[in-house]
């Protein structure tokens, strides 16, 4: 090995000796002499190791000279090596000298925030070596608003032209490289690593041209062997392994990726960091055969025993999962008699028995005949008469008109013949039904007060709304007041404004949070897929870090996590700073899983938080792996036959013209707010909260959700009938009073719901709720009221927020929220008054 020369070249610090150099010389030989006369004597313990573990490789991007500047006078970062490389003019020299920068036994600050085989921040671990490669790059111009490009290394949105390192450089390179090796032997093949490797996400040097084949040729590093690579890539040509085990053997490599199932941008980043290194011909962030083939021949050579495990998870994958189909419930009651033998209890008089809930003069029985010829069936405890014999595969049904009562009502089974024959009995769930005409008179009468109440806010300048009142199973009132658009673009008042509607579609803001979002999360813990118990890390593990792995599923729904109320994305002027702005969904839920910080200690200050239900949103669409959109609306929404409750209506065939107006002059407030892509029209049919519309394209957790009253009164009738709708079932009974009860720390929370508590709520329950009752608000103007006690459901919809602003540019209000009809608790106030006087 030829010697190895440094600091040939003179550097732009001083060298000189001045007074202070002497004086510190002069304190080392005093520091020196004084551990000299210590009685110290030698004793080589056999339990240690070297500090050095990695070697690092990097380009610098930039040329000599500004190297220069960047590792040597500017301070921030640095390097233990920098190598020149020749045809560059800031150089200046034709012979290529090695320059150390720091002492490989001293810590130099060039890896940042990075991650080798368990291994966090190796600049306390490792040696960097910086060499000078100019790569070209370019940044697309033209991103669209909701593009899902990234703004990263490797992403499409980047075009890079990565040109050859310099032959006698990586020479050099080489002999540096197996000198560092020598006096470090704890840096093993995969402990030769880049800069993307360990910090993927954020760095691509030393790129794709670098030749770490020619580096394992000199013994330095790791690569496949060729036949190993081949072996793989033909079985993986026929079945490849899920993403989620190619997440693990990236991981049991070293690179930090958490196994999240999902191609996700870390994944991909990742990906691209490995081909740069393994397979710098194929560098397209995908997990293709080649790829995955080149990474097990890796794990095949240096870490056998840890393929083994891998491997026979990859075996067990290709089995085909026999799936255990659920029956799919068809109503509250959906269930075989004689009971089967593992559900009947020792206690003879609770088996064959169920209770049901119906209204007085409704509902309706089907009997399934699987081979029984007769049977005894008793509906409140009264005999039905049905077929006698009944034929073995036929199915009957029966009206209960006669029989049934508002409320809870009974079935009993008994002498189902022959002996081990059995029969099918369902009994759907109650569905909405208009009141009668001959009730309009006095039903108008009883809600005189509350129809003054509006109409007059109407006529002094409120905007519009609808109201809908359900009780025991009927639509007692759905009325229109006002206007669904009174102001055009620019402030003007239309000169004939667009009247409400009964069926006016409105954006229904945070009711979003529970009409959508929990009801996804209800239904999904009815059918076992998700306990609000859990870490939400064990449904989303790649939400770590900074206490996220304590944070529980149910800590979200009940605003106990420690976020703050919301990160205003949507704009660089947020509180976090540039770095958290983003108008892009995919870095917005990035964003959110591992760098918006908590504000508070979990449990220490409970704050209503968007950000909690962005998080539940993207928490649904892990376990569903759909979009939040499509899993409610293809899941819940259509088959309930909703057809105006939907997100992003207008790219779903809706019209503005059916869609009630909110806010005058988009979301400048009235001029007074500004940030990129501000919209400055009157918004109709578009989600009016920023977070919601920039930064997550229209879908999200906690806004974004459109809907009728008539079509809430449909979901919040599925509320009162314990969770289902005539013969569809969405969520147990069980699930919705967990969901409903008070919190053990504030009883006005339920988990995601607001409940009255006792009057704890007036302002949104008025006085004359029940302890059950819950709902929630939103902030365009709505309000949901359910009561299970009095069998009572509002729904308030208005668009207060389509009125003018008035106020400086500081402290300022919309004049809808002036209005009682705005403030939701008198409404809701004079319609339990309607209810309650009048016994309705």
């Amino acid at each position: 090995m030829k010697t190895l020369s440094f600091f040939k070249k003179p550097l732009s610090f001083s060298q000189k000796k001045t007074p202070l150099t002497l004086g510190l010389f002069a304190t080392c030989l005093f520091l020196l002499a004084s551990c000299a006369s210590l009685p110290i004597e030698k004793m080589p313990s056999q339990n240690f190791s070297k500090r050095i573990k990695f070697l690092v490789m990097h380009f610098t991007a930039i040329d000599y000279q500004r190297s220069v500047n960047a590792l040597v006078d500017k301070g921030g970062v640095s390097s233990h090596y920098l190598l020149p490389e020749k045809n560059d003019e800031s150089y200046g020299d034709n012979a290529l000298t090695i320059y150390q920068l720091v002492d490989e036994n001293d810590r130099a600050w060039h890896a940042g925030t990075s991650y080798w085989q368990g291994k966090k921040d190796l600049n306390d671990q490792s040696i960097g070596i910086e060499i000078v490669n100019v790569p070209k790059c370019k940044r697309s111009e033209n991103i669209t608003e909701f593009s899902s490009e990234q703004n990263n290394e490797n992403g499409d949105n980047r075009n890079c032209f990565f040109p050859d390192y310099d032959p006698e450089q990586i020479e050099l390179l080489i002999e540096l490289s197996k000198d560092i090796l020598a006096r470090n032997p704890d840096i093993g093949p995969t402990q030769v690593i880049g800069h993307a490797d360990i910090a993927p996400t954020r760095k691509n040097d030393p790129g794709p041209r670098f030749p770490w084949y020619q580096l394992y040729q000199a013994g330095i590093g790791a690569w496949y062997e060729k036949s190993d690579m081949d072996e793989y890539w033909q079985i993986f040509q026929r079945d490849m392994p899920h993403i989620g085990l190619v997440q693990k053997a990236l991981n049991t490599y070293g690179y930090g990726i958490t196994e999240t199932g999902i191609m996700d941008a870390s994944t991909i980043d990742t990906l691209s960091a490995f081909q740069m290194h393994f397979l710098p011909w194929n560098v397209n962030g995908k997990a293709d055969a080649k790829t995955v083939g080149a990474l097990f021949a890796l794990l095949k050579k240096y870490k056998p025993r840890r393929l083994e495990s891998l491997w026979q998870r990859y075996q067990l994958e290709l089995v085909p999962v026999t799936k255990i189909v659920k029956p799919i419930k068809r109503g509250q009651i959906d269930a075989v008699f004689p009971q089967p033998e593992e559900s009947r209890s020792e206690r003879a008089l609770v088996n064959d028995r169920a209770i049901f809930k119906s209204y007085k003069g409704r509902g309706e029985i089907i009997i399934d005949s699987v081979d029984a010829t007769s049977a005894d069936i008793f509906i409140n405890g009264q005999k039905l008469d049905i077929a006698s014999p009944l034929l073995a595969g036929n199915r009957y049904k029966y009206s209960l008109q006669r029989r049934t009562k508002n409320g809870d009502n009974t079935l009993r089974v008994e002498n189902v013949m022959p002996e081990g024959a059995t029969i099918n009995i369902i009994i759907p769930y109650p569905e909405l039904r208009a009141e009668t005409n001959s009730n309009n008179k006095s039903l108008a009468a009883s809600f005189k007060l509350v129809d003054q109440q509006i109409t007059q806010d109407v006529e002094d300048g409120f905007p519009g709304a609808v109201l809908l009142v359900l009780k025991d199973g009927k639509v007692i009132k759905n009325t229109a007041y006002g206007y669904a658009q009174k102001f055009g673009d620019g402030g003007e008042l239309l000169a004939k404004p667009v009247a409400m509607k009964q069926d006016t579609i409105f954006d229904i803001a945070s009711n979003t949070k529970m009409f959508a979002t929990n009801f996804a999360l209800m239904t999904l813990v009815s059918e076992g897929k998700l306990d609000v118990n859990k870490p939400l890390s064990y449904y989303l593990p790649d939400y770590q870090g900074g206490g996220r792995e304590t944070r529980l599923v149910k800590d979200f729904l009940t605003h106990n996590a420690g976020y703050s109320p919301q990160v205003r994305f949507f704009t660089k002027d947020n509180k976090l700073g540039k770095s958290f702005y983003s108008q892009n969904p995919q870095k917005s839920k990035q964003l959110i899983l591992n760098r918006v910080p908590f504000s508070v200690g979990r449990y220490t200050k409970r704050m209503y938080s968007d950000t909690d239900f962005m998080l539940l949103g993207m928490l649904i669409e892990r376990l569903t792996g759909q979009a939040l959109d499509n899993y409610v609306e293809r899941n819940i929404y259509q088959p309930l036959n909703l057809t105006n409750t939907l997100f992003n209506p207008l790219e779903k065939g809706k019209y503005k013209q059916q869609i009630a107006a909110t806010e005058i002059h988009g979301t400048t407030r009235g001029g007074r707010v500004d940030f990129d892509n501000v919209r400055n029209y009157v918004l109709q049919g578009e989600v009016h909260d920023e977070k919601a519309f920039h930064s997550f394209g229209g879908v999200a957790g906690h806004a974004g959700l459109f809907s009728t009253t008539g079509e809430m009164a449909v979901l919040m009738q599925t509320l009162l009938n314990g969770g289902g709708y005539g013969d569809k079932h969405f969520f147990d009974k069980n699930v919705l009073d967990q969901f409903t009860k008070p919190d053990d720390g504030d009883g006005s929370f339920g988990l995601g719901w607001r409940r009255s508590n006792n009057g704890a709520l007036k302002w949104h329950f008025g006085p004359f709720a029940s302890s059950s009752a819950y709902g929630h608000t939103g902030w365009t103007g709505t309000v949901t009221v359910i009561d299970p006690e009095h069998d009572l459901a509002i729904v308030l919809l208005t668009n207060t927020r389509h009125s003018l602003i008035e106020g400086d540019d500081v402290n300022y209000k919309f004049t809808g929220k002036s209005f009682e009809t705005g403030k939701y608790g008198s409404i809701i106030s004079l319609v339990y008054q309607a209810v309650l006087d009048s016994n309705l």
